[in-house]
């Protein structure tokens, strides 16, 4: 029994206590193995996520098997699953639950997986994207595999890093923003320009990577994960999902898009935070600012991390999207524009909101959506506005939706109300 096998059973003795009747190795022999039907109650307390968080090794040998474990891949179909359990292709999959678990669980035993074809579509939010999506047993695997590599990779991951980690986000990366500006302008100390009380100190480089998901190239990526991963059937699932994109590149919407998109840019977050010895940096995906009081010294930075992304990663800054500039003169991040004593929603956000806004409202009013859905399709938008200068604007979005409610509740039945628009 060697190391990694051992400490896994110690964890389980102490995460279960009757770790003796869990069988994790998921042995062939039908005496000794649970179906998925058996299963299914044990998952919950038995998640591989936590089983992980026991191990403190440099490396890690021999975890396929949990990886192909009956107790990772309902866990996994759990997490595919949650909040999309309407969708026909779910359901179709729910029609045979634990057979078709089973022949996941069989193809990634005997390595014999094979993932289907991508579904490529594009969206407009507002930006124009080509999304490529995975059949629903391809996400299924995903989750089997970010279930086991994202703990041994997220205590590696730098504190400045927002995108797609637990208790992250884009708020924190606008509040951690907040924080590095006062420092840098030592708490809004004004320039020689007493005209304008946006004249704060300071400089930023707001920086973009030019095609970041399209660039990534899969022998580097692969590389990074080869120092800590040495089990070869991992990276050969790894290998497998990667190349179902194509030979360089990965497809936005993925879940393990988003995992290795941190992991590959990790290597720029160590080389900012210890070689150049960075202070106040924020990355969010392939998007980062680093804040200076010193313009010249930004432009080092800029060149040196260039030459970084290009020598050592395939990558390089986006040309125009890549610029140094006053703290004074505010900058767009992460959908706001963010001045010193202040903050905007983008102007492309706000236009996109109101169409949407007023196109649910008259769908409303011709009762071709509920109330509720009118209602559901703000929430998240409110929550994300609350966070700019939009008092005026959300208290007339609350009006409008008092009105609506008041009427729907004293008028007669069928009475139609008129629709107030935003302007």
């Amino acid at each position: 029994m060697n190391l990694l096998h051992q400490s896994l059973v110690f964890a389980v003795a102490r995460f279960n206590a009757n770790a003796n009747r869990v069988n994790l190795n998921c042995n062939a022999n039908p005496r000794n193995s649970k179906s998925f039907k058996d299963k299914k109650d044990e998952s919950s307390r038995l998640e591989i996520t936590q089983i992980l968080k026991h191990f403190k090794m440099k490396t890690y040998k021999n975890i396929y098997k949990e990886l192909y474990s009956k107790e990772n891949i309902l866990l996994a179909y759990k997490k595919a699953t949650k909040g999309k359990s309407s969708r026909p292709d779910i359901k179709e999959f729910k029609k045979y639950l634990f057979k078709n678990l089973e022949s996941l669980h069989q193809e990634l035993k005997n390595q014999t997986y094979k993932p289907k074809p991508l579904k490529k579509f594009i969206i407009r939010d507002p930006k124009t994207r080509t999304i490529h999506k995975s059949d629903f047993k391809d996400r299924i695997i995903h989750h089997t595999l970010i279930n086991i590599l994202e703990p041994i990779y997220e205590k590696t991951f730098i504190h400045d890093s927002f995108a797609n980690r637990k208790n992250k986000g884009t708020h924190k990366a606008i509040q951690r923003f907040d924080k590095f500006k006062r420092k840098v302008s030592k708490n809004g100390k004004l320039t020689n320009n007493p005209y304008n009380n946006n004249s704060v100190q300071g400089y930023l480089l707001k920086a973009d990577i030019k095609h970041y998901f399209k660039t990534v190239d899969h022998s580097i990526l692969l590389k990074i994960l080869k120092r800590k991963i040495k089990d070869k059937k991992v990276i050969q699932l790894t290998n497998k999902i990667l190349k179902n994109y194509g030979d360089i590149g990965m497809p936005l919407g993925n879940l393990t898009s988003q995992f290795f998109a941190n992991l590959y840019l990790n290597e720029l977050d160590y080389f900012i935070k210890h070689k150049l010895k960075i202070k106040f940096y924020i990355r969010y995906v392939d998007d980062f600012v680093i804040l200076h009081p010193n313009k010249n010294i930004l432009k080092e930075y800029q060149e040196a991390i260039n030459s970084f992304l290009n020598n050592k990663l395939r990558l390089k800054l986006h040309p125009d999207k890549s610029k140094i500039q006053p703290l004074k003169n505010g900058t767009i991040f992460l959908g706001y524009k963010i001045f010193y004593h202040y903050k905007l929603l983008r102007k492309s956000n706000l236009r996109t909101f109101k169409e949407r806004f007023n196109q649910n409202l008259r769908l409303c009013q011709n009762k071709s959506i509920t109330f509720k859905k009118l209602i559901d399709s703000i929430i998240g938008w409110l929550g994300y506005s609350i966070h700019a200068n939009t008092y005026f604007l959300r208290r007339q979005i609350i009006s409008i939706i008092n009105t609506i409610s008041f009427l729907l509740i004293f008028s007669v039945k069928n009475t139609q109300f008129s629709t107030q628009i935003l302007k």
